[in-house]
């Protein structure tokens, strides 16, 4: 079989990506009914990580042991990936003794050179460039909720980070448009912008980002390794707070998503993430079953649902 990785959406096609939305539903659903699918026996997760995190740690390692695989928790202490050891040997070391590495990186580079050096499948947990594994988990929420995304609206409302990022990148593959509101100077990706102009709109005003948007999504205005900016950002970011009036822009019956940590007061309300919109607490836990979607189609194909 060959070796697929996983280090931004673009890596699957429309129709894979469609698969796994599906897959981790069924998932889903087989946990809660206290169903036991273990396809994995034996098979073993390094986890590599130069950025601390709760729920990617919390969700891979529970989602490997629930298909009866285990996880191997590598903190940068415990790694030399490229710290006296080039990123090429330890991927060749590493992937001659596991069946699946998670790499959670701040440079997106470090994720692709793992990948093309290794002998098993490679995902990205998250880069300074892309977090598809948390867009998996929210077109799982958004479709659990309100059915297909395509032909809907989503507003993004704050950094033009990493999530953003993704979020451009999915616009194409779910097929939905994006509006996104950010200050200048904090704009995403300028290639994914040009290359998705055709369904991206790029906004200064949250209320119009907003406006009939049926989903509104955000994230911190300082992501882990922007601490020293947290000031300078704070102030950029006055006004982009996705509070009751950017949600009373949206439609009727919009969700509301964060990839979370939140800090309620700065880019969203208390009232709207603690709010009857918010779907946050869903968002969290799919994490883990698009997750587990992804590392079975990773080692062993599309499945029978």
């Amino acid at each position: 079989m060959t070796i697929r990785h996983f280090t931004t959406l673009a890596d699957c096609t429309p129709a894979e990506l469609a698969y796994l939305i599906r897959r981790a539903g069924v998932l889903k659903a087989r946990h809660r009914a206290g169903e036991r699918h273990a396809p994995l026996p034996g098979r073993v997760l390094a986890q590599i990580y130069e950025k601390a995190s709760t729920r990617t740690r919390v969700s891979f390692e529970a989602g490997i042991a629930q298909l009866g695989g285990s996880a191997i928790f590598l903190s940068p202490r415990d790694a030399q990936l490229g710290r006296g050891e080039s990123i090429e040997d330890t991927a060749r070391v590493i992937s001659r003794m596991v069946d699946l590495v998670m790499i959670r990186a701040f440079r997106h580079e470090t994720v692709t050179r793992f990948a093309a050096a290794s002998q098993v499948p490679v995902i990205n947990g998250l880069t300074d460039h892309a977090h598809p594994c948390q867009l998996l988990a929210d077109i799982q929420t958004w479709s659990e909720l309100r059915g297909p995304v395509a032909g809907r609206t989503v507003a993004w409302v704050g950094d033009g980070n990493n999530m953003c990022n993704s979020y451009l990148t999915a616009s194409a593959l779910f097929d939905f448009r994006l509006r996104i509101a950010c200050p200048e100077g904090y704009e995403p990706d300028a290639a994914l912008l040009a290359r998705h102009a055709d369904r991206v709109e790029l906004l200064r005003d949250p209320l119009a980002a907003a406006a009939g948007a049926d989903l509104v999504t955000t994230d911190v205005w300082a992501s882990m390794g922007h601490e020293d900016e947290m000031e300078k950002r704070a102030a950029a970011f006055a006004g982009y707070c996705v509070d009751a009036a950017v949600m009373a822009a949206a439609a009727p019956d919009a969700i509301f998503l964060h990839c979370l940590p939140a800090h309620r007061g700065e880019e969203v309300a208390a009232e709207v993430i603690d709010g009857s919109q918010s779907a946050v607490w869903e968002e969290a836990e799919n994490r883990m079953h698009a997750q587990k979607a992804l590392m079975e189609f990773l080692l062993l194909g599309e499945q029978a649902d």
